[in-house]
This record gives structure tokens, sequence and C-alpha cells, in this order.
């Protein structure tokens, strides 16, 4: 029986959800260690506190041995151990007692979301805190509480990981996701289960046409890093780029575009969710947010789009505890894994075919006309002649499929067809730059 591919991201996603990740620390290695398992010839490099990268520096690195309040009763709360969320990530170390009305200085919940747990951080301010549900805070009775924080903040390391999938041609396309977000499962993992498939899959093939980069890091200081160590190889082989994130729920698909708004990969993912999944959400990049911030930016300058289900900032479960394992499904992870393949498919094939011979070449001998008329013959019939009438060497495979109004993953196929019986001819592959408008 043919396994699942979207079950086995998502028992991926249970595995990594309890393992506590921030910038920095054990959690990070540990999930990237997971993937590495999982995926062959995933780097894991670990880069030293301080280290500059542009105009910012690796942050010390932070790891939690335990947390938590103890209220006046003797009962503990906010436990570190049943979610990390409710500790402010990068909180300094802590032991002392402390009035109700002081403790609530340190103390976040979310009014309006009484139930929920808020994801809070202070990566570059020291200061402690602790989250909560609004419920549980109301209730907190008038006293003397212990406060609890057994951390370490000191030199020590940022990990990220990567690979590249070689393929005939150095022109990549590069796939990034984040690894810094605790106990979260569409803000954070839905982006590394997706990228960690997608990798097995590329890795599947018996050749590859473009090379293909997957970059797992710490979000925005981690992109940044990355960037200032290769930014000169990125820019030169870079054909087009996406951003993994908020990839499992089944709300709705979105979509962020590049900064330029005119890539590649913009016209491949727009043409991809046009046809299969119309009603999808558009954004502009007024709407960025996660990494795309980095890739995308002035002097670095590289085509990155996000295909994503509900969008960062735009679901209510997001930055909260009710981004949970069942917020996300089997079901979502695979179909946003699928419409990723479908990019590929397309990056992989495209190509600006050009006719081989003036008028309309003999099909029949070919066998390319049907012999016998039946229902979808006409069809088929119709869509090679509408190829052909658009191959004039100045048109990509997208752009036609645009025009002619056929998917462009279903054109591939009529183009390789006519490739094969020597209609067209072959034509050089796509580049990095967008198609240019003609004169």
């Amino acid at each position: 029986m043919k396994s699942d591919i979207g079950q086995t991201m998502y028992d991926w996603a249970c595995d990594l959800f309890d393992i506590p990740r921030s910038l920095t620390g054990d959690g990070v290695r540990r999930t990237l260690h997971y993937l590495g398992r999982r995926m062959s010839g995933l780097d894991i490099h670990e880069i030293p506190t301080g280290t500059p990268a542009f105009d910012w520096r690796i942050p010390e690195e932070w790891n939690v041995d335990e947390a938590y309040i103890l209220t006046p009763d003797g009962e503990k709360i906010a436990n570190y151990d049943d979610n990390p969320l409710h500790l402010v990530g990068y909180s300094v170390p802590v032991d002392e007692s402390v009035s109700l009305q002081r403790l609530q200085d340190h103390l976040h919940s979310l009014p309006e979301q009484p139930d929920a747990i808020p994801y809070v951080t202070s990566y570059y301010v020291r200061r402690w805190g602790f989250c909560l549900s609004e419920r549980q805070r109301r209730n907190l009775e008038p006293g003397t509480y212990r406060v609890v924080i057994r951390s370490r903040l000191q030199p020590g390391h940022m990990s990220y990981a990567d690979t590249i999938l070689p393929g005939r041609s150095d022109r990549q396309v590069l796939f990034s996701t984040y690894i810094c977000h605790p106990a979260m499962a569409n803000n954070e993992l839905s982006g590394p289960v997706v990228a960690c498939a997608l990798a097995r899959w590329l890795a599947s093939f018996e050749e590859r046409r473009l090379s293909y980069r997957f970059v797992f890091a710490p979000e925005t200081i981690g992109s940044i890093y990355y960037i200032s160590q290769h930014l000169d190889e990125l820019r030169r082989k870079t054909i087009a780029a996406f951003q993994l994130t908020c990839c499992g729920d089944r709300r709705t698909y979105s979509f962020m575009p590049s900064r330029t708004n005119d890539t590649l990969a913009d016209r491949v993912a727009r043409h991809v969710l046009d046809c299969h999944t119309p009603d999808y959400d558009a954004y502009t990049f007024l709407d960025r947010g996660s990494d795309e911030r980095q890739y995308c930016s002035p002097g670095v300058d590289l085509p990155m789009v996000s295909i994503m289900r509900s969008k960062y900032r735009k679901y209510p479960e997001y930055h909260t505890s009710l981004d949970d394992l069942d917020f996300i499904s089997p079901r979502g992870l695979r179909e946003t894994l699928e419409l990723h393949k479908k990019c590929v498919r397309i990056l992989e094939n495209n190509a600006r075919p050009r006719a081989r011979f003036p008028c309309e070449p003999q099909l029949g001998r070919r066998g390319l006309y049907p012999t016998l008329s039946t229902r979808g013959s006409g069809q088929t019939v119709r869509t090679i002649k509408n190829l052909l009438a658009y191959a004039d060497g100045t048109r990509d495979l997208i752009e036609i499929a645009e025009t002619i109004g056929v998917p462009c993953v279903e054109l591939i196929d009529t183009y390789q067809q006519l490739l094969d019986k020597e209609v067209l001819m072959p034509s050089p592959q796509i580049g990095k730059e967008p198609n240019k408008a003609r004169q």
C-alpha cells in the first residue's frame, strides 16, 4: 500500500512539536538532527555568538532547564515543561518571591482569547516573563508567588542547516524555512516538514535539470547570516525562491509575492494558484512578515515568494497555543506540498518553444491527429495547434499556457510530445530574468 505523504509529514510534526525551540539552543539542534535523519545530505552548521552578519551579530545561546511559578498555595503554574510558550523567549534566570502586583508586570495574556497562551519573546533586551491564558490570569489570588527560571544565556552558537541537490545546471531554486518557534504547528512546523518532504521527492529524481538549495534557519537572524555568507552565489545562481511557512491548515490558500512582483517565481506561483485553487487570498509585499523580508531586500533582490495556507498574522490562532496539531492536518500539508511540486515541474520544464516548420505541420503522419473521434480528442488537437500557434521562441510555456487556457503542468506533456515528434525545436532553458515584454 502506497504511504500517505500527508500523514508522514503530520507524524513528523507530532514528533517535533514538544521540542522547545528558540533562535538558538539545544532544541534547534535536536530539530535539525531529526530532519537530517529523514533527508540525505543535510549539513548542520554552528555559528559562534558575536559573529557579524551585516548589521547584526549572532546572539547568545539560550537554553532552559526549568521554569514555573508557584502560587501562594503551592500550585505550580505556567510550567515550561507543560508548554514552552509559558516562558517569554530568552528570559534571564530568576529565583525570587514576588507579590502578585509585581508579578503582573511580568505576565502576558490575551484578553480577546481567554483560553490561549500567547507567544512572546525578548531576544535582544534582557528581561523575564511568563505567558498564560487570560482565564488563568484572572483567577490569580493576592499573595506571594515564587518565580523560578533556570535558564542559561551565555556565549554559544546559532545552529542552521542547508543542503544542495545538484542538477545538470548550476542554476538553483531556493527553498527556505525557519526552525525557531516553540509549540506551534502551522506557523512553525508545517514549513520544515513540507521542505523535508519536497527535498526527499527531488532527491528521488533520476536526473534534475536545475539544482535545488534548502535552508533551515532561525527566522530573521538565521536568514540574514546565511545571506551574508552566500550573497554572491545566491544572486548569481537563484532563478526562483520560495519561503515555506504556514503550510498546514485547510482554511484557505495565500500568496505573498516578491518585492518586485514580476519574477519567474511570481509567475510560476500565481499560475499554479490560478489554475488549481483560484480562490486564494492575494497579498502584496507590504504584507510581508517572514524571511522574504531578507531575501527580497534591496542589495539582495532574490526572487522569493510564498505559497501558504492561512497567512501568518491573519488567523486568530497565530502566535498562540491554539496553533497546535489540531489546527493542521495531513491533507492540508499534502495539498500544499502538491502545489510546490507543480511549481517545481514547471520550473524544470519551462522553455520558449519554437516551431520547426512554417505553417501547420502534418500531424496525422506523426500520430498526433486522432483517427477516431472521442470525447476529449478534439481538445487534445486544439491544445497541440494552439501551442504551435504561439511557438515563436519569444513566449515561454507559462505565458502560452495562460494564453490558450491550459494549466502549464498539462501543457508540459504536449510540449514534450511535440519535441519527441520533432515538430518543435529544442529551446534554451529559461534563465533568471522574468519574461520581458516583446517589442
